[in-house]
């Protein structure tokens, strides 16, 4: 595929231009990168304080809520703000695509790889906390996950980042979707709370939100949707995907031709 053969080629000018992109971002404080960091782990802690330590609540089969909800939100936290900071990219480095002759495929990779800092650090914490409570990780499970997930990302935000450039409302719009899904997602609720909705049940699952969220939460806990509790929802998972990706490459490299002019 043309796309794949633009990305290899290009793989060191994304390592570059995605290092520089994070660190841009917080140039003008005093602590720099480190609000990166900083600022989505307390959003994380905040509701482990209300739900675990206030509500009293506790994950499924009575595992601590932490532990339960680290992981998931973690999951959730790379797939909102890759997708958000990607969909974006275009009309943030429109400077390229109008001045040079630059690989325009790859600049939703740059941001994908900037948030990827950030999950990365999260994804650490998640896995440090669950071993402090004696839940020990799945590390083939851990890398399957986070190799599908920027699978997906990739997949979808070269559909969305050619709608956002071409129509800005897009970004606005995406942003509402986004949070309908958290919520739609079990990140801070368990899928066992609708189980006599079973229409309702299979529709979340089928989600790739769900699926992500969920593999990634059981790497550290009993369960293994991806190779054996309903391997079906693998199946539908990377059938979407792919999908996705035939509809995705076909907008954006019908699209590309107008970014400049509207940027």
């Amino acid at each position: 595929m043309e796309f794949i053969k633009t990305v290899i080629k290009n793989r060191k000018l994304i390592w570059t231009l995605g290092k520089n992109d994070f660190r841009n971002r917080f140039a003008s404080t005093s602590l720099g990168s480190i609000w990166g960091f900083l600022q989505p782990f307390i959003f994380m802690m905040m509701y482990v304080i209300v739900f675990q330590f206030i509500f009293k609540q506790t994950g499924p089969k009575g595992a601590p809520y932490v532990v339960w909800f680290m992981p998931g939100m973690a999951m959730w936290m790379c797939i909102n703000d890759g997708i958000m900071g990607a969909s974006s990219s275009i009309r943030a480095y429109s400077y390229l695509v109008k001045k040079v002759v630059f690989p325009v495929d790859i600049i939703p990779l740059i941001s994908l790889f900037a948030n990827a800092f950030v999950a990365i650090f999260l994804f650490i914490i998640a896995t440090i906390v669950c071993a402090i409570y004696g839940f020990i990780p799945n590390a083939l499970m851990i890398f399957y996950t986070i190799f599908s997930a920027y699978i997906f990302l990739m997949v979808f935000t070269r559909f969305t980042s050619a709608i956002s450039t071409l129509v800005p409302d897009f970004s606005n719009l995406l942003s509402i979707v986004m949070q309908l899904f958290f919520w739609a997602t079990p990140i801070v609720w368990d899928i066992s709370m609708i189980s006599e909705h079973q229409i309702i049940t299979k529709i979340i699952q089928s989600m790739p939100f769900t699926y992500l969220v969920t593999s990634f939460r059981n790497s550290f806990m009993e369960g293994n949707i991806i190779f054996q509790d309903n391997f079906i929802y693998t199946i539908i998972f990377w059938v979407i995907t792919v999908l996705m990706f035939l509809w995705g490459n076909y907008i954006f490299k019908k699209s590309k031709k107008d970014f400049a002019d509207v940027l």
